[in-house]
């Protein structure tokens, strides 16, 4: 609002059954009064609709005038009215702006309550709530000024805990435009199953691979240690095996539906994953992925070695991945996005600009920017700002 003075103030709010000509009616009523337009806001919720507007410059107007005409122009519309003289705007809640997005499935009432309540405790004004989802959760953002995101964080994790449902603060921040970067874990993240257990079962040693997966997550062996130990145990297999594992791979719910929309809305996607390029490459490739690092399994003679070709791509090997796919495509590490359940990913999390913990270990959750504990990965895109409808347009184009 540089260069213009507001001066007195009034905000006109205008409710009733929604149709074609409202705005127009109501602003034409306003055309003879020297009057400025500084903010409008509208919303229809099920054909209802609430219309709010301030207006400026008010002091060069006859107010008592001014009402009748907005008065006349809402009772020829059969609509509700409130006309209400206002001081200077206020430009200190524009201060520390953050999106609150909240997810649940189903959506309590008693969740809102608390979520609502605990923004205002930490000093934040609920500026604007709007729906950007109705399945396969409910989403709402909430968009509150005069908070922190670091004060809110962990006050409103705390109370998804508690009310079960999944919450998200985020900086309102321009950096949301521009071209982003997403970057997934594979196993237990883009897909339901552990590859190393399908590799496993294909060459009977299931319960081997279990046993030295046990020792790593106690602290026994670390996660190259592990790898090398597990990959050993493979030695022999046929690699015909490893296409019997791709057809065995079940995709998270969702995942189609995130991989197309990122893309079509010109998103890059990495995916990143501890397990093995060879299943992982035709995954990437079915679902138009920019880039795949893996770990090569070893195949001489048609058969796996039992070992691997190259650096393991451990938790730091992650981290890497991400800052040098961020680096190729020209994207600034602050608009990148990156998505894991584990300890492996821990790094990447921290190291993105917005780090989501996918149904994710505690550990993992704890590091992570946000958690989301619904089994629906394209919910991924509300944290994005990405509505149910524009994600159905982008199907329809």
């Amino acid at each position: 609002m540089s260069g213009v003075t507001a001066g007195r103030t009034i905000l006109v709010t205008l409710a009733g059954d929604d149709r074609p000509g409202v705005t127009r009616t109501l602003f034409r009523a306003l055309t003879d009064h020297p009057v400025t337009v500084l903010d409008i806001e509208q919303m229809v919720v099920r054909g209802r609709l609430v219309l709010a507007f301030l207006l400026g410059q008010v002091e060069h107007a006859d107010e008592e005038h001014l009402s009748q005409s907005l008065r006349h122009a809402a009772a020829s519309l059969d609509m509700e009215i409130t006309v209400v003289a206002g001081a200077d705007l206020d430009d200190q809640r524009r201060h520390n702006r953050v999106h609150v997005t909240v997810m649940g499935v189903p959506l309590r009432p008693e969740a809102v309550a608390t979520i609502a309540a605990t923004i205002a405790d930490h000093g934040g004004n609920i500026d604007r709530i709007r729906r950007i989802a109705s399945y396969p959760v409910t989403a709402l953002v909430f968009e509150a000024s005069g908070a922190s995101v670091d004060a809110l964080r962990y006050p409103l994790a705390e109370v998804a805990a508690r009310t079960s449902c999944d919450i998200a603060v985020q900086r309102k921040e321009l950096d949301r435009r521009g071209q982003h970067l997403v970057v997934m874990d594979v196993d237990s993240t883009l897909i339901q199953n552990e590859v190393i257990d399908l590799l496993a079962d294909e060459a009977g040693v299931g319960q081997q691979v279990q046993a030295i997966t046990q020792r790593a997550m106690q602290g026994e062996l670390d996660f190259e240690q592990s790898l090398r130990a597990r990959v050993s145990l493979l030695a022999g297999l046929d690699e015909t095996a490893l296409a019997r594992v791709r057809d065995r791979v079940t995709l998270t719910p969702g995942a189609r539906t995130l991989c197309r929309t990122l893309t079509r809305l010109g998103f890059r996607i990495a995916l990143v994953s501890g397990g093995f390029y060879e299943v992982v490459e035709p995954i990437a490739r079915e679902l138009g992925v920019d880039h795949v690092r893996a770990n090569v399994l070893e195949i001489f003679d048609g058969r796996l070695t039992g070992n691997v070709v190259g650096p393991v791509v451990d938790r730091l090997g992650k981290r890497r991945a991400l800052e040098e796919f961020a680096a190729e495509n020209e994207i600034p590490l602050s608009r990148t996005i990156a998505i894991g359940d584990g300890a492996n990913d821990i790094d990447m999390l921290v190291r993105a600009g917005l780090g989501i913990a996918f149904n994710a270990k505690p550990v993992t959750r704890a590091a992570a920017d946000t958690a989301l504990n619904v089994p629906y990965l394209d919910s991924v895109l509300f944290l994005l700002g990405i509505t149910r409808e524009e994600i159905e347009d982008a199907d329809a184009q």
